[in-house]
């Protein structure tokens, strides 16, 4: 009875070993392939409670979610010859996990395996562009369609492993530091010398204008006086013209003179000097004198 007790218990623990053994979880996140004897016998995507074969199946689990893989920096060479230096990223994630594991194997061989396909995408694109062309590249959209065209060549050639490259960007994308100051500086003197042709071409534009303005100015100026001349000698004529109306007798004619004689020495009259010297046959002097 003791060794059927004890011939019980050995049959119990056996049957929880097969029993822990031969049963497997997936998550909703995840894939698993169950391996025996080095070779994927079954693939699932399928979340929840799974059997195998105990001692002789094994179980590798992938996940499902987009991956960050960060690319160490590298340098690449322009198509004038330049070596730059680019740092980027790549967004990726398992859609076959079967290929996934009989290709690479492992998330860190996937990496590399990225790694390389990167960069040599990055080297053939950026091969083909100039270094002062990368530098000055302004227009977002044309940045925008380099980028997509890396990432869906690297994406092509990630299938074959069983992967999906859902981005690649470029983080920073500079000069080495053993030139970078002297790119530097040339664009420093380049802006510098732009600066100076703005400069030069709108103090040139500048003087047209002010050479402009001061011609109008001139212009205007001597048609003014012109008119003014004109309106003064008719003023004159005219005044002439009623003079001669006024006093066209002989007595006016004397009036007229003798009160532009009283106006003159009411003006010389006006300063401290009273002391005035008239001729004896003046008008004045006769006035004066009761002549």
């Amino acid at each position: 009875m003791k060794k059927f007790t004890v011939f019980l218990a050995a049959l119990l623990v056996i049957g929880v070993l097969i029993a822990n053994g031969g049963l497997y979880t997936v998550a909703e996140n995840e894939y698993a392939c169950v391996v025996r004897f080095s070779k994927i016998i079954e693939t699932t995507a399928e979340a929840g409670l799974h059997f195998k074969v105990p001692f002789l199946d094994s179980v590798k689990v992938f996940s499902k979610a987009t991956q960050f893989y960060d690319i160490p920096p590298s340098e690449v060479l322009t198509s004038d010859k330049q070596n730059m230096t680019v740092d980027c990223y790549v967004l990726w994630r398992i859609h076959d996990p079967l290929k996934f594991y009989q290709t690479l194997t492992t998330v860190e061989k996937a990496e590399q395996r990225l790694d390389a396909i990167t960069y040599n995408e990055l080297k053939t694109v950026m091969g083909t562009l100039a270094q002062a062309d990368i530098i000055n590249m302004e227009d977002g959209a044309e940045r925008n369609a380099i980028y997509e065209g890396i990432a869906d060549s690297v994406n092509e050639l990630s299938q074959t492993y069983g992967i999906t490259v859902e981005d690649v960007k470029i983080k920073r994308f500079d000069l080495p530091d053993s030139n970078l100051n002297a790119v530097y500086n040339r664009m420093i003197s380049e802006r510098n010398q732009m600066a100076e042709k703005y400069t030069a071409d709108g103090n040139y534009d500048a003087s047209i204008i002010r050479n402009d303005v001061d011609k109008q100015v001139n212009i205007i100026i001597s048609n003014a006086q012109a008119e003014a001349a004109k309106l003064e000698a008719e003023g004159e004529a005219e005044y002439m013209r009623m003079l001669a109306e006024a006093y066209d007798t002989e007595d006016k004619k004397d009036f007229y003179e003798f009160t532009i004689a009283l106006d003159a020495l009411q003006q010389s009259l006006t300063g401290g000097e009273k002391t005035i010297i008239l001729d004896a046959d003046s008008a004045l002097a006769q006035i004066l004198t009761g002549g």
